[in-house]
């Protein structure tokens, strides 16, 4: 017996939207950047250079691996602590994780520009879940980051 289950097709966005909806503590924040998607997802996906400027409690980011889609590196905090973490980079979509951080980013092109989604935060080690204080204001201040590097203000 053939079963033909539905299937959904979810713009990054969304996609990032239900992922977090299954992390305690996450939350993400959006914005439309008045710029097509051609030139906000490249400054995005410069993880070593322009990431790690918009994100505001990173100093750097460094990849040392990739493989496809999938990338392995080690962060470094504005406060000095290191992160290793593993990731996947495809256009419109970042997701980097390691045991004490997670960071979302997904991008679309939209009306007016380009909507681009941020989550992340601390991660509690062995619990699918984030330290609820400050995802959402650091969110917004990575958006805004993104915003003033783009359009110039």
């Amino acid at each position: 017996m053939t079963v033909n289950w539905p299937t959904a097709a979810l713009d990054p966005v969304r996609r990032l939207h239900t992922l977090a909806a299954g992390v305690r503590g996450a939350h993400v924040v959006e914005r439309v950047v008045v710029a097509p998607f051609d030139e906000v997802w490249p400054l995005l996906a410069d993880l070593e250079g322009e990431l790690a400027r918009i994100v505001p409690d990173t100093r750097r980011l460094r990849v040392t691996r990739t493989d496809g889609d999938r990338i392995e590196g080690v962060a470094t905090s504005q406060r000095g602590l290191r992160a290793r973490f593993d990731g996947v980079l495809r256009p419109g979509w970042c997701l980097l994780q390691s045991r004490f951080v997670l960071v979302g980013i997904a991008a679309r092109p939209t009306a007016g520009g380009t909507l681009v989604a941020f989550t992340g935060g601390l991660r509690i080690p062995g619990r699918p879940a984030l330290f609820p204080l400050g995802v959402r204001r650091e969110g917004r201040r990575t958006l805004e980051r993104l915003s003033a590097r783009v359009e110039g203000v």
